[in-house]
């Protein structure tokens, strides 16, 4: 069996249980992780995060397979499962925590992300201009344990219920052919 050569981006779209629940079902992520980048501090906590300050956003780290998903897939369910223009906030989590931000590992992803971010301005998709920082990839901090695949044992919790899984349903309407069977 060869080695598959995966690449990596961070995406934050505000809670990274959204996001870890949404980006584990597409075809071709062979990992998604929970946690913090684009900040200052250094080995920073789920409440140090949660109370602001740290200027790290809530994000997940996609470990993907570019034969069978490539980074313009990833950006339309980025961008095709959250606000990108709200700076600070998706829904009711408010915060620079809370931001749209993507952490390119390779400058490839970065111009996609930056010709793919002026098509939707030019496209008028958006009412309002996107808002989402696309910044180098720095040190990314896993989060704690009880984060990982958090809505897989929490789905019928209020949060979970309310947010997590109308997104899933907006998946797979939009996106069925990204994910995975």
């Amino acid at each position: 069996m060869e080695n598959k050569k995966l690449e990596t981006i961070v995406l934050g779209e505000g809670c990274f249980w959204c996001s870890e629940a949404v980006f584990s079902r597409l075809k071709g992520v062979e990992k998604v992780t929970s946690g913090y980048a684009g900040g200052h501090l250094a080995d920073p906590t789920y409440e140090q995060v949660s109370a602001g300050g740290t200027g790290h956003a809530e994000v997940i780290k996609v470990d993907y397979d570019p034969e069978v998903i490539n980074v313009n897939q990833l950006l339309d369910v980025f961008f095709g499962t959250h606000d990108p223009t709200t700076p600070n906030r998706q829904g009711s989590d408010i915060g620079e925590q809370y931001r749209s931000i993507i952490l390119y590992s390779t400058e490839d992803q970065k111009k996609e992300a930056e010709k793919y971010i002026a098509k939707l301005a030019e496209d008028k998709i958006f009412e309002k201009p996107i808002v989402t920082q696309i910044k180098p990839l720095g040190e990314f901090y896993k989060a704690e344990g009880y984060h990982a695949r958090y809505y897989e044992g929490h789905a019928e919790e209020p949060y979970c219920r309310v947010v997590i899984s109308p997104k899933l349903v907006k998946l797979r309407a939009k996106f069925s052919s990204l994910m995975k069977e």
